[in-house]
This record gives C-alpha cells, structure tokens and sequence, in this order.
C-alpha cells in the first residue's frame, strides 16, 4: 500500500474497517490513482498512473469494484459525516439537493435500463427520450472557500430501475422516484440527527405523498417547485362542539397562482437575490403566502409558496413552494437557486 502523509490517513482511514485488509490495499491504490488520473478514470488508466502498469494481476483491482464484498451504504454514511464535519459550520442548516439523472446505456444483460424524457435535449414543445439507467444522487450543497461558490458534492447514488424491470423480472409494483427519494432522505435524516436538514429538489419531487412524510421529520423541510395551477386552499375551520360527520382536510378554494399573478392588485415586493443561476446579483419580485395544497385521495400538505417573475421579463414567471411555513420567501428562493450546482 502507498506511504501516505497522516492528513490524507486521518481522512481516507475513515473507510479502513469496510474493507478486509488485502481488498483495502487495492481499494488505497483505486482511490489515489482516481484522482490522479487524467481523462478518462478505468482501472487500468488508475494502475498506469500509480506505477502499476506491469501488474500481472490486475484482475484483483477490478474484483475490488465487482466481486469484494464491501457497503457503499456505509461508505456513503460515513462519507457524508466527513464532508458536514469538515464543511458546515455548526448550527447551520444542512442542504441537501436531489436530482435524477440519466445514464445512457445499451445492452441486453442490462435488465434495469428503461426509456426516459432526456431533460437535456428536449423542451416544452419537443419531448427527446433516451435509454439507460436513471440514477438518484443526493448531493451535499456547501460553500467550497477557495472555489468562493457552492459546490455540489454526491454522496449517496441510488439505481431506480425502470417499469419494465420490475414487471418483467421482479413481479411486483414499480417503486416510483419520489418513493426512492423518500428513503434517501431518511436515510440521511437518521444519519444527521443533530443537525437541521433542508432538502433542495426539482418539480419532479413535487408530490404530496413525499412533502407529507418530509414534513414528519423532525428538524427537516422540502423546497420544490409548484405548479402554477396547483389546487390550494385555506385550513380547514376549526371543529365545532357536537358537529357531526367526518372532520374537514380543508376550507375555501384560493385562487391559482397563475390567477395572483395576473391580478393587478397583487402586491409585489423586490428583492436581491446573491447569486442568480451563475450570472451574479440580480433583482426579482415575488409575492408570497401560507395555504393548504389538496388533491382527493392524497393527503394534506400546508405549505407556503412563492411566486416569482422578472421585472425585465428575461424568464418566465414561477412559483416554489417550502414544508415550512415560517421560512422567509426570500431565503426559500436563495435555497432553491442552489439548484442550479446540481446540474453543473
């Protein structure tokens, strides 16, 4: 194994009782030659950059990837607990951002690929699909001092296998993406416990079954986007002595947010957001409230959302919401612009 500095031990030692001795050995010379390899990072690329490119057996490091029996669970727990140790200050909310991707794969022994909308190449008026596999990654959001931006640093990638997968070859329900989503955010619920998690994700997380059980957890709140057309309401009317029948979910219909937007007496507010999707301060107005989103069979979820639009009509007007009724619109919008690191 490579004599490593004490600093780089303290850190990459953390991994150490994952693995058995021998494959931990291998697992040291997979990880530094990852980082020093330029392009493209194989196992051979990493064995030829470490010095080991007369290795007569180098089938040993690739079993280190598909036969050693190791946690990437684990190693993504404790992966996590190095980077908000090192990274977040204490009393600092922890924001986490989850986002899908997809992962363009062909093959026939490839069971769990499926046909996905490619959110890169299509737009509104042009839907482009792509196969592969769809991959969840929750990613730490956190200021990086020297780079003075925020980086997005995965540590938990979880496969979500397509429709096809589960009926054809586990005959059982599909497991949606917002049901994976779920269990990653409790997994890091339970792997944060002192600290306040805020979960940072896109409309496709927008589904009252997940803000629901999010807004159960203790210390933890969801900004996403909200549908503009969305069916929002008042809270139900508090229930009168010997009133009968099944109690209320909700009151009176409230106007769509598509409605407060063009309506001449909404009261906008401006405000300067830091650092707007790459392109440095920039000014916005927005309009905010607290209500009850409902749809039949579903459950109840108060929320308070925010509308957004640009004074100079640069983009369309759009509207979040957050599980946290008490947050400020203005810092639900600075959470949710850090979105935009996920993507780069």
């Amino acid at each position: 194994m490579p004599t490593l500095p004490k600093a780089y031990l303290t850190v990459i030692g953390a991994f150490a009782p994952l693995f058995r001795k021998s494959i931990w050995e291998r697992a040291v010379v997979l990880l530094l030659g990852a980082i020093l390899a330029p392009g493209k990072r194989t196992v051979t690329a990493v064995l030829r950059v470490m010095g080991r490119s007369t290795e007569r057996h180098f089938q040993n490091y690739h079993r280190v990837l598909n036969r050693a029996r190791w946690s990437s669970f684990m190693a993504s727990q404790i992966l996590l607990g190095l980077l908000v140790m090192a990274l977040v200050a204490a009393g600092v909310p922890v924001i986490i951002g989850v986002d899908d991707t997809i992962e363009r794969r062909w093959g026939r022994k490839i069971k769990a690929r499926g046909i996905y909308r490619d959110p890169v190449r299509s737009s509104h008026s042009h839907v482009v699909k792509a196969s592969g596999l769809r991959w969840l990654s929750a990613m730490l959001l956190v200021p990086i001092p020297w780079a003075q931006c925020v980086w997005a640093l995965p540590f938990l990638t979880v496969l979500a296998p397509s429709e096809r997968y589960y009926r054809t070859y586990r005959h059982r329900p599909h497991k949606k993406l917002t049901v994976w989503a779920r269990q990653v955010i409790l997994c890091v619920r339970r792997w944060l416990r002192h600290h306040p998690l805020v979960i940072v994700a896109d409309s496709g997380f927008a589904a009252l079954e997940l803000l629901a059980r999010v807004q159960r957890l203790k210390d933890t709140l969801m900004v996403t986007r909200l549908r503009l057309d969305a069916a929002l309401y008042t809270p139900a009317p508090p229930r009168q002595p010997g009133q009968r029948g099944a109690p209320r979910k909700k009151g009176a219909r409230l106007p769509t947010l598509n409605q407060v937007l063009k309506d001449p007496t909404t009261r906008w507010q401006r405000v300067k957001i830091r650092d707007w999707y790459g392109e440095g301060p920039k000014v916005v107005e927005i309009v905010s409230g607290t209500c009850v989103w409902f749809h039949a069979g579903l459950p109840v979820v108060p929320i308070r959302w925010v509308l957004i639009r640009d004074p100079k009509g640069k983009f369309k007007p759009q509207a979040l919401l957050c599980t946290d009724l008490d947050v400020a619109p203005k810092q639900i919008l600075e959470w949710f612009v850090l979105r935009w690191r996920l993507e780069v």
